[in-house]
């Protein structure tokens, strides 16, 4: 699989697989347009759009999927395009790990993306490193769930799985199955009194329930005529035994597919999709959201600034010989003069003042180097000036705290 690296491509582009292999990226022009239009936006109030990684794009998007209704399936596909990666490494572990359940990787990849909005749903931004990192552990944990439950689903016989479901799933299956208001309300009255009835004729388990007997059926037939006058909000003739089995049998297969619906299903374009639309996505908001996301980057990088930036002064001042450690801890963390110093060491005044100056060089040149490596800058004296005065307050407030000592470093 060739790693996307450009930004615009990342958020724009779908995976297509062939015989069940990667084939080649498809763009989304919608999406690609979408991108350039928010990097131009980006680069009129920053030096360079190119700066920002996929990691601030994935949380920019997720923000407007969260908070604004109007963009959010826009931004549902700026992230899809992005994690496509992210599952497809996913449905490859799945393949080996299910090996028993027969499917593809076309199978398991399609399966994994339409679980996209529940993995949204559940990530958190504040507990979470990058949402590309909690993708990588919800979509092998979706699919674990799903086919879980498929296996379970595939060996419960229909009366077993209408005796299952709850009344808020079958109101939705037969939604989803575009019935009519009048249809939805016969079948679910149907699916009540059944369920009611083989409850009480059927205790134990729904795996290898038996098929409703001719007395079960009479018994439905009678409740369902009967209730059908206060249950129902419209008039309705009485059922009979073939009317009430198409109902029920037609309600499992509609359940089934609502609740593990098939790969080829996935594929479906959903007609209300904006996909096709052209959208203005400029958004009045967008500009503060861009900043607030920059703020909690700049908080985060100055954090980890200053963790790095602690450990590499404390390797160094692990580094100093004994004699050097000491008289820094006396002068900075007792408040002693170089005087007494002098008194408590009985050593000589130039060897205080040298072990001084040579410590806090030695820190402050392995300061420098870090700087330099790690942040990618070449020191002036300025800066220079600056990190010696960055130095000395460190060593002020660490050697202040009364739980810090060299030994302890």
């Amino acid at each position: 699989m060739r790693t996307r690296l450009e930004i615009t491509e990342i958020f724009s582009t779908f995976a297509q697989l062939e015989a069940d292999r990667f084939s080649k990226w498809l763009t989304d022009a919608r999406l690609r347009r979408s991108m350039q239009n928010s990097l131009a936006e980006i680069a009129k109030t920053q030096d360079s759009a190119n700066k920002f990684t996929d990691n601030f794009w994935s949380l920019y998007w997720y923000k407007i999927w969260r908070s604004n209704p109007q963009l959010s399936n826009l931004a549902k596909a700026h992230l899809s395009a992005y994690l496509q990666e992210t599952c497809y490494w996913a449905a490859q572990r799945a393949i080996a790990k299910f090996a028993v359940f027969q499917h593809g990787l076309s199978d398991y990849f399609q399966m994994g993306i339409a679980e996209l909005e529940t993995i949204l749903e559940a990530y958190n931004p504040d507990k979470s490193t990058s949402l590309k990192t909690y993708a990588s552990i919800a979509f092998p944990s979706r699919l674990k769930d799903m086919l879980r439950q498929r296996k379970e689903a595939d060996i419960c016989t229909n009366w077993g799985l209408l005796r299952k479901v709850s009344k808020k799933v079958v109101l939705e299956a037969l939604q989803n199955a575009g019935l009519t208001p009048t249809q939805i309300g016969q079948y679910r009255l149907a699916w009540t009194c059944f369920r009611m009835l083989y409850l009480q004729n059927q205790p134990g388990g729904i795996q290898k329930l038996p098929e409703p007997d001719r007395q079960l059926w009479e018994n439905v037939i009678n409740l369902y005529n009967s209730e059908r006058h206060s249950q129902l909000a419209f008039p309705t003739s009485e059922c009979n035994s073939v009317v009430i089995e198409e109902w029920l049998t037609k309600t499992s297969i509609y359940v089934r597919n609502y609740l593990y619906p098939s790969v080829a299903s996935l594929y479906v374009n959903n007609q209300d999709d904006d996909s096709n639309q052209e959208l203005d996505i400029k958004d009045p908001a967008s500009e503060s959201l861009i900043a607030d996301i920059l703020a909690e980057e700049e908080v985060q990088n100055r954090r980890n600034q200053i963790s790095q930036m602690n450990d590499v002064l404390l390797s160094a001042l692990k580094m100093l010989d004994s004699q050097s450690q000491k008289i820094l801890e006396l002068y900075y963390q007792q408040g002693m003069t170089q005087q007494q110093i002098i008194q408590e060491l009985k050593i000589s005044q130039p060897t205080v003042s040298r072990r001084l100056l040579k410590g806090r060089e030695s820190l402050l040149e392995a300061l420098i180097t870090w700087s330099q490596k790690a942040e990618n800058i070449s020191v002036n004296s300025n800066q220079i000036k600056d990190m010696s005065a960055a130095l000395e307050e460190w060593l002020r407030i660490n050697y202040a705290k009364s739980s810090f000592s060299t030994s302890s470093v």
